[in-house]
Formats: structure tokens, sequence, C-alpha cells
């Protein structure tokens, strides 16, 4: 498999970072998770411009100086897709703060990579368990909530640790003031009485994807509210469901103890989950905006 390092496409077996890297022991990295996936023309990345002005915003954050353009990036995404010759998957733009020790980054040297792989939607594709993480997501007030930097995702191995050695699929958040977050690394949705919420943004990374389930809600005439959300308006919903690039949407049956929709995928869900399968497949020409077709133009 290639890779894009520095400017230069090599084989992923010859990347090397040295030990003394900045990222690796404090977490000073940005990064990004997009698909791209099969169409009819082609493959079609999904929200590429999106999720690279986020790379962006994220890198600024932590004052980080990029020797790349975001149109260069993109240029280089779509090269790096052909030349591995993939019709579907994942796509990994990072940079990170290099060889400097200490915690002020200081003059340190900024590297960025881009790789792709194929990866099948993280969670799968049927209904998941869940529990309430003993962990709660990172204070706004210790983080900036809407950049994705790597140091914050500690918090996120943590509980998926903890999910796991409780024999379940994944966690849920709740925040420092008790309200219902987001999982380690997705965003959540709930159904009650035909009408879907979502917990507000300040504790949250607020997803592309999340942003795309929201519009294709109000474009299904579903309505859909941001609001505070209770451990007990969780476990009472009528459906759950989390979104996220990795896991796309992921139907969720069960939380500690209780089930959601007797464990089923419930009506919205699925509608949901469908149409937005269609929309990143290139199957509603409304959508077109949001996808970057590669080889063959729309």
């Amino acid at each position: 498999m290639k890779i894009w390092f520095n400017g230069k496409f090599i084989d992923s077996k010859k990347a090397v970072v040295p030990i003394l890297t900045h990222s690796l022991h404090y977490g000073s990295g940005v990064f990004e998770g997009i698909r791209f996936y099969k169409t009819e023309n082609n493959s079609a990345i999904f929200r590429l411009d999106e999720h690279l002005k986020r790379l962006f915003y994220s890198r600024s954050i932590l004052s980080m100086k990029v020797s790349y353009s975001q149109k260069e990036i993109k240029k280089e995404i779509i090269a790096l897709i052909k030349l591995n010759k993939l019709d579907e998957g994942y796509i990994r733009p990072i940079a990170w703060y290099g060889n400097k020790m200490g915690l002020y980054p200081g003059k340190a040297d900024v590297n960025v990579a881009l790789a792709v792989w194929p990866w099948e939607s993280y969670l799968g594709d049927k209904p998941i368990k869940t529990i309430i993480s003993k962990f709660i997501r990172l204070h706004p007030k210790s983080i900036v909530a809407d950049a994705k930097i790597s140091g914050y995702y500690a918090n996120s191995v943590l509980a998926s640790l903890e999910a796991k050695n409780k024999k379940v699929n994944e966690a849920i958040f709740l925040d420092y003031k008790g309200n219902v977050a987001e999982g380690p690394g997705e965003n959540i949705f709930l159904v009650k009485d035909k009408k879907v919420y979502t917990p507000k943004r300040g504790s949250i990374l607020p997803g592309i994807t999340r942003d795309s389930v929201m519009t294709l809600l109000k474009d299904l005439k579903i309505p859909i509210k941001e609001k505070k959300i209770s451990v007990q308006e969780l476990k009472s919903s009528d459906e759950l469901f989390f979104t996220g690039t990795a896991v796309e949407i992921c139907p969720i049956a069960k939380v500690d103890n209780t089930f959601i929709n007797k464990g089923e995928i419930g009506p919205i869900t699925k509608t949901v989950k469908d149409f937005y399968g269609r929309v990143v497949r290139g199957l509603e020409k409304k959508y077109f905006h949001w996808l970057n077709f590669i080889n063959k133009t729309r």
C-alpha cells in the first residue's frame, strides 16, 4: 500500500517516524477520517472539502504551520486513491509536530501524511450493545471541543477498553454535568415519539456525518432538535443510533441493561441509514455537492 508522506508517495512500510516525536509523546497531532464510495460514476469522496476545512482549523488550534494548502492536500488524496487502485475505503490525513521534546512545540518540524485503505463500517452493520462509560467526555474548558486533536483520543481509548472489557461493542460518554454527550468516536441521536434529538454542541465534536444526518432528517420532514439529553431520556427512547465517518449510521440495541426497540433497528433509524447509503453512493442527485467524483465528472 502506498501512502503520501511529506510530499512524496512511498511504500507504507518505508515510512519512519523518530522515537523523539513531539506528537507521539504529547498527542500534538491533528487528523481527519474521510470515506470514499463506489458509485455509478466511479468513486466519490464524501464531503472532502468540509473535512479538510476542519483539519486546517484543528491545525490552527495547535498553532501548527502546514506547508501544503487545502487545495494541494485535496489533489494528493485523489492521486493516492488512484495510485492504490481502490474503489471504496477510508482516508486518513494527519499532521503532527515532529522531532522535539518538551511540551512547547516551538520550532518543531511539522509532518503531513495521507493514507487510504479498505475499511468496513467500524462497528458493523447490526444493532450494537453499549454501556454508559465511567469516564466522562473531556471538559469543554479543558480543550477546544470542535477541533480533532490526537491527544483527545486517550479519553476515547479508555472508554473503548472499558466497553470491550465488559463485552459490549461501544461506550457512551456523559458530559461533566451528567448529560449524554457522544460515543468515543461517534455522535448519538435518539428517537422519541417520531421526533429525533441529539446533544447540543459544547461537550461534543460536532461531526460532519452528524451535520449530514441533521440535513437529511430535515429533508425527510422528520423533526430534529438539539437539546440536553439525560440518561433517563436515553434509556427510554424509542430508537438510538450513532453517526460518524467510521461507523456511518449504527443502530444501538442496548444501553447497559436496557434494550432499545427490543434490540432491533427502528423505522426512523432504518430510513436514515438507507437514505444516507444512497446519498454517499451517488444515488441522490440533490446531494452531489457533497461528493467529489474521481475520474468521471457528474
